[in-house]
């Protein structure tokens, strides 16, 4: 072989290297800071936008799939973390997760348009559809049945107000009991019905699914949401606070940017959520005056308010970290912040 072909052969397998290891795709997921957005931009009261000085600001993970140089560069950012895709994602393809991100986000906006128009003095009333299906354990007697994105909404004939009151009503029945389910698919009520299954790390028994709420909210008061494609149940806090100050009329921001992050759940608590310290990280760089986050001293280490408190040390960021339990605890604050 000659001189020439040589160089040419290397020169092909240098690039078919350079390409595998800019464009392959690992089973691996990336995550890392995101950014923070104005939570105005995607929430209109009354027909309105919020044009007051400040922000209220939703910050959000960058996840991302991983490629041989992404994954090697990962190493570099302490705040990046890579996940197994089979433990990100399980058994479910891209399209199926945006689904179910979509689902959490909708119910996230629901109870916050509750939450907000309930805490300002608006009529108000809540509609308990029934449950979003979110997965199905593969040993389920469901599981060739019922879809990512289905409503439970009967077990054995009897509609529930809540997911306390459905999980209560399945733990009551025997385990030789067949179990009827109706749902809805879209626009169209279907029924089912299938044996319980012992769940994974329990004792216990159920329907070997995975659900959240799905609720309806209905209100003189318009209010209406465009997301853009952001997902999941974090922005629940910051999607109330923002919609709670448009209706009340209160100048809770003061021109101050007020970051933050929590699901937003019936009876006003606000959860925990995952991916703090990328959160965290987002905020600063997003300069933000503040940074609220759920407060759960019982799960120790943890707590998000714990590991927040540390990431902020960490990255010498100046903004204040802001414990809360519920909406009016977060309310408060601001109505007393100078």
């Amino acid at each position: 072989m000659n001189k020439k072909i040589k160089f040419k052969l290397w020169h092909l397998i240098a690039i078919v290297v350079l390409l595998l290891s800019l464009f392959l795709p690992l089973p691996v997921y990336i995550d890392s800071p995101g950014a923070a957005k104005d939570v105005a931009s995607y929430v209109k009261v009354n027909g309105k936008k919020d044009k007051s000085p400040g922000a209220f600001m939703l910050v959000y993970v960058k996840q991302m799939k991983a490629t041989p140089i992404t994954w090697l560069l990962s190493f570099t950012n302490k705040y990046a973390t890579r996940v197994p895709a089979e433990q990100e994602r399980g058994d479910y393809s891209d399209k199926e997760m945006q689904r179910i991100q979509k689902y959490y986000m909708n119910s996230s906006i629901a109870e916050a348009k509750y939450q907000a128009l309930k805490m300002s003095g608006e009529d108000v009333n809540r509609k308990y559809v029934g449950l979003y299906v979110m997965s199905v354990l593969k040993n389920s007697d469901f599981a060739d049945v019922l879809k990512v994105g289905d409503v439970v909404t009967q077990v054995n004939g009897h509609h529930y107000n809540n997911s306390t009151e459905y999980i209560r009503a399945i733990k009551d029945i025997p385990v030789q009991q067949k179990v009827d389910v109706t749902y809805e698919r879209g626009n169209k009520e279907k029924s089912t019905s299938g044996n319980l299954v012992k769940l994974p790390n329990s004792s216990r028994h159920g329907l070997g699914i995975t659900l959240t709420d799905r609720t309806k909210t209905y209100s003189k008061v318009p209010i209406s949401t465009d997301m853009q494609n952001i997902g999941g149940p974090s922005a629940g806090l910051m999607l109330t606070l923002q919609m709670y100050s448009q209706l009340s009329n209160k100048n809770l921001l003061k021109g101050q940017k007020i970051a933050g992050t929590g699901t937003i759940e019936s009876d006003g608590q606000v959860g925990q959520i995952g991916g703090i310290e990328q959160k965290v990280v987002a905020a600063k760089n997003s300069k933000a005056d503040i940074f609220m986050v759920p407060n759960e001293p019982k799960l120790r280490k943890q707590n998000n308010y714990k590991v927040a408190k540390k990431t902020a040390s960490e990255i010498n960021a100046k903004m204040q970290i802001v414990p809360v339990k519920n909406v009016s605890q977060a309310i408060s604050f601001l109505e007393n912040t100078k």
